[in-house]
């Protein structure tokens, strides 16, 4: 048991945070926990979760991708332009992905094979996608979506819900992955120890790279899900959400020097975090302060990784 709660005790720590929020609410504001709130909050944190996950491997590597928001734009804006010219919406998914996935995989070929700080390359590209997407659409938003294209969202109940349930699949399926296959165990070894992966047989700028192309390819499927929820994209679109997907992995126990984390973990960070500005306005308190709130807690799981790897420290040297 003691071993169990020293491996898992920053998901243990945001789960008992979660539930003590809930159980606040609970107390405060029961009418929080209607349905319809229940169901626009999965839904409003579908996106994010899904981003989340693919961050959760990057930063397992102990890298950071700070461009996933404007990536997140860009490609919504594709989508939408993609589903105006009239190409059904299984192709516009292919066509988003296949974009997504090649944005990630720039992002990769930088950091590993030319060997660029992931901090510089994300952000160097963050500024340009942004740029180049203002450009592009001076602004505009995109509109006259078809109905073909807008099926899964506009208060329908089941594309709604198919929206929540591949983000919950996605998660299940690389919780497995990580736990079971050896690609997973491979993103464990290269975040823990970059040379010692490389004697063991795993090559670590091919693993970097597919990483931040899976990302890529993650953040895709986001903002097509998300797309499909409204009657027109914005072109400023996912602003601020490259923060909420790098909180919630590190709130959920993923250390930010990586070699250790849990998909369930960023999971329960992302729901912890995704209701904390709902449950504040319910609660009857401005939400202005959701940010603060979330950054003290950002801060606390920083602190606390810090104070137990010392003392994990301490222990070690005098056993």
């Amino acid at each position: 048991m003691n071993q169990i709660f020293n491996k898992y005790q920053r998901e243990l720590s945001a789960a008992l945070a979660f539930a003590a929020l809930l159980l606040v609410v609970l107390i405060v504001a029961p009418s929080f926990y209607s349905f319809g709130n229940l169901r626009d909050l999965a839904v409003s944190n579908a996106a994010v979760l899904i981003i989340a996950l693919g961050m959760t491997l990057v930063i397992l590597l102990g890298e950071i991708d700070i461009s996933v928001g404007s990536q997140f734009a860009v490609l919504s804006v594709v989508a939408g332009l993609l589903a105006k010219t009239g190409l059904p919406l299984p192709l516009v998914a292919v066509v988003v992905l296949l974009i997504g996935w090649m944005l990630g995989a720039l992002n990769g070929a930088l950091i590993a094979w030319v060997r660029i700080p992931s901090i510089v390359v994300t952000l160097a590209l963050m500024v340009i996608w942004r740029d180049v997407l203002r450009w592009a659409t001076d602004g505009a938003w995109v509109q006259g979506l078809p109905a073909s294209f807008q099926w899964f969202g506009l208060g329908q109940s089941a594309g709604q819900a198919v929206i929540v349930i591949i983000a919950l699949l996605l998660a299940f399926a690389l919780h497995w992955l990580m736990r079971n296959v050896a690609a997973g165990r491979a993103v464990y070894a290269t975040g823990s120890d970059a040379e010692a992966a490389r004697l063991a047989g795993i090559r670590p700028p091919h693993v970097t790279f597919h990483v931040f192309a899976l990302l890529g390819a993650f953040t895709a499927l986001a903002a097509l899900l998300n797309s499909l929820r409204f009657a027109e994209i914005p072109s400023n679109a996912g602003v601020g959400l490259e923060l909420k997907a790098i909180a919630a992995v590190v709130v959920g126990g993923t250390a930010i020097n990586g070699g250790r984390g849990t998909i369930i973990g960023t999971v329960i960070g992302v729901a912890l975090l995704g209701t904390i500005g709902t449950a504040l306005t319910y609660a009857g308190i401005n939400p202005y302060w959701e940010k603060a709130i979330q950054g003290a807690i950002i801060l606390a799981a920083v602190c606390s990784e810090f104070l137990f790897a010392q003392w994990q420290t301490r222990r070690s040297i005098t056993a």
